[in-house]
């Protein structure tokens, strides 16, 4: 290892060896060099062997971008560095006979897992379009996610809604175990729950794994968390990489204050930060710095870089929506010359605003990529085959036998599958071992014949089979068929997806497919190396760098969202997702808003985010002549109104109220009972001293 790559705070970084380290590390400071250096570096001098270290990451992208870098310093390879859910899908293989498991089991993607609570919905007589399958499943993986049980969860059950999730959820496990199957959640709590019922096997982890390495701490959720907390107990030499200033996801459970706590977790902790960016100009982090500070819940750290100081933040505002797609397409093709398409991307907070950027790039004729997880395993196609791999793998999987049992078309009808659904539940068996009637067990015979043949067979060989036997493409040959020749080179492709597997991983068995395609996290249906601008949600960009961003829809209501307007927690993730797009950048960045937009099938006249008030006016040039005066004026009240409490207010949404504590640039105010007490920014203009 070359320490000479590494500045003073990195190589502190890698040298600080035993108990508890907090790593806070700021976008592009080279936090991955410093983890693949520090798990070598306790390899090398002997004080791990490769077998005791544990390295969790949050992608398999990641995940393998660790494992390759540590194979070129010390040429080794048998380190658990994996995502959560692969940590804890080794832990359930390792242990399903304790847990009353097959070895065999299958996980439930999330359509799958939906598709399991709208047939239990259906058994319990309940309208779906009331009871919203997808809505459940959110609250049942929610559960999951802080640990609780669906007994637990009965205790939480006031309202209506909520003892409808809590029989659902109960249901929905029995159901789960009956047909050997697991979500995605189950990875993360089950193992939880084994270690807390057998202490030998969580004695057997914490013994196995001396030093635990975390990386994206800020994004762990409670059992994620608790998970940690509980391997790294014995020896607690536990090290977490981290920046709260990019947490953007708590809106699928990650808590950003399990970062901001570690200190209080681990009494004992040292704390090292990564201020030093490698990404971006002096300019860019200028105005990420400026954007940030405005964040009150944070820890105190400033980015600084020995890079160039760089070109001003461009800033343009459209006319409308279309204005906005073209001034970006322009903008696009008179910087192609000098930066390749694959170094641009734009950047939207939501994906309604892809569809117009799509339609003048192909007017443009410009090359592009939509970048989007599970784009390609969730089209049905795939989604079909997939279902007769997973059937072939575990035949009591009810799940994938219920989706593909018609598919293609053989005649089976409605009543046909529900009377085979009751004949299993009366028989407590599995749907496919009740076939008996002699339509289905045609059905079943086909089935059971891949399922031998895939005993002597490759990957690639049983998809052919699958293809000959079952005619799942015959159905998109047809004229009639919409994107027909899609659909079938979509089939088509999977056959190269089964080939690399056999190439990379040196075998072919399916059930280890089956397992690796069900933790892809990140997929990526472009995944080539053809010169593209990539077009992407900022929750999307998060880990990734290009030479210039353009940030698209810059106003209030849409960037900063309206669901976050009105709350201090709200508001400042969305300022961390405007941070995380502005750092994404290493030489230019483009801000672009409208004075008008339709979005949702309505026009709307819009305002400039506030994010752009807190850039410095030095760091930022407009072709909006109102720029030299533009400030917090453009979206607050008067700068000088104050208040006391006890005043009455009103506001635009939740009506009047009375202030009941006055902080800062914030204040609390007591609405109705039917919105409660609202922690607001004191001088948005939503709200008003009523007279």
């Amino acid at each position: 290892m070359d320490f000479n790559k590494l500045n003073d705070k990195q190589k502190e970084a890698v040298l600080s060896v035993d108990g508890p380290l907090l790593i806070l590390a700021g976008p592009g400071s080279g936090k991955t060099r410093v983890l693949t250096y520090k798990i070598s570096y306790l390899i090398e001098n002997g004080y791990a062997k490769p077998s005791e270290i544990l390295a969790i990451t949050f992608t398999n992208k990641a995940a393998k971008e660790m494992k390759d870098r540590v194979y070129n310093l010390i040429n080794e390879s048998d380190i658990q560095i994996s995502t959560f859910h692969s940590f804890g899908l080794r832990i359930l293989k390792e242990n399903y006979k304790l847990l009353n498991m097959d070895r065999n089991f299958t996980i439930l993607d999330e359509s799958d897992s939906i598709s399991v609570i709208e047939k239990i919905l259906k058994e319990m007589n309940l309208d779906t379009k009331q009871y919203n399958p997808k809505n459940i499943k959110y609250k049942i993986s929610s559960c999951k996610s802080e640990l609780i049980t669906c007994e637990e969860y009965s205790k939480y059950s006031k309202s209506g809604i909520e003892e409808i999730v809590q029989k659902v959820y109960k249901k929905y496990r029995e159901k789960l175990l009956k047909t050997n199957c697991l979500d995605f959640d189950d990875l993360l709590m089950m193992p939880i729950m084994l270690f807390k019922s057998n202490k030998e096997v969580l004695e057997h982890y914490q013994d196995k794994y001396k030093y635990v390495f975390i990386d994206e701490y800020q994004d762990t959720n409670e059992a994620q968390y608790i998970m940690s907390k509980m391997i790294s107990e014995k020896y607690k030499n536990i090290c977490v990489v981290g920046d709260e200033c990019q947490n953007i996801y708590s809106w699928r459970g990650a808590n950003y204050k399990n970062i901001l706590n570690f200190e209080k977790d681990y009494k004992n902790s040292k704390v090292i930060l990564l201020e030093q960016n490698y990404r971006s100009t002096k300019r860019i982090l200028n105005v990420a710095n400026s954007v940030i500070h405005n964040n009150k819940d944070r820890k105190d750290k400033t980015l600084f870089t020995d890079n160039e100081f760089g070109e001003k933040v461009k800033y343009i505002t459209a006319y409308d929506e279309k204005d906005e797609a073209v001034r970006i397409a322009n903008e696009v093709s008179n910087l192609k010359n000098n930066v390749k398409l694959s170094e641009m991307v734009v950047l939207y907070r939501t994906n309604a605003q892809s569809q117009i950027l799509e339609r003048t790039f192909v007017e443009k004729q410009i090359p592009y990529k939509i970048i989007g997880s599970y784009a390609y395993y969730n089209r049905k196609e795939v989604k079909d085959l997939v279902a007769y791999l997973k059937l072939i793998n575990n035949l009591k999987d009810d799940t994938s036998l219920l989706r593909i049992i018609n598919v293609p078309k053989r005649g089976i009808g409605n009543k046909t599958v529900e009377d085979i659904i009751n004949k299993a539940r009366e028989k407590d068996t599995s749907i496919f071992e009740s076939i008996e009637d002699k339509k289905l067990m045609e059905f079943k015979e086909m089935i059971l014949d891949i399922k031998k043949e895939s005993e002597s067979k490759t990957l690639t060989q049983l998809i052919d089979y699958i293809f000959l036997k079952t005619h799942i493409k015959d159905e998109y040959m047809s004229d009639k068929v919409e994107n027909g020749d899609s659909k079938i080179e979509n089939l088509e492709e999977f056959k190269s997806i089964t080939k690399n597997f056999e190439r990379e991983s040196g075998n072919a068995s399916l059930e280890d497919f089956l397992l690796e395609t069900s933790l892809i996290s990140d997929i990526n249906e472009n995944n080539n190396d053809e010169d593209r601008v990539s077009l992407m949600t900022i929750h999307s960009v998060k880990g990734l760098e290009f030479e210039v961003v353009f940030v698209s829809g810059l106003e209030e209501g849409l960037f900063p969202h309206i669901n976050s307007l009105n709350e201090k927690e709200g508001l400042e993730e969305e300022r961390r997702l405007f941070y995380v797009a502005i750092t994404r950048a290493k030489k230019l960045i483009y801000l672009f808003n409208t004075k008008m937009r339709m979005i949702f099938g309505g026009t709307n006249i819009s305002s400039p985010s506030r994010f752009i008030s807190e850039i410095d006016v030095d760091d930022i040039e407009s072709n909006n002549c109102e720029m030299k005066s533009f400030n917090k004026k453009n979206m607050f009240i008067d700068e000088n109104i104050d208040y006391k409490i006890g005043d009455h207010i009103e506001h635009d949404v939740f009506g009047k109220g009375i202030v009941v504590s006055v902080q800062d640039e914030e204040i609390s105010i007591a609405f109705s009972s039917k919105y409660g007490i609202k922690t607001l920014m004191k001088r948005h203009k939503s709200i008003r001293k009523s007279k």
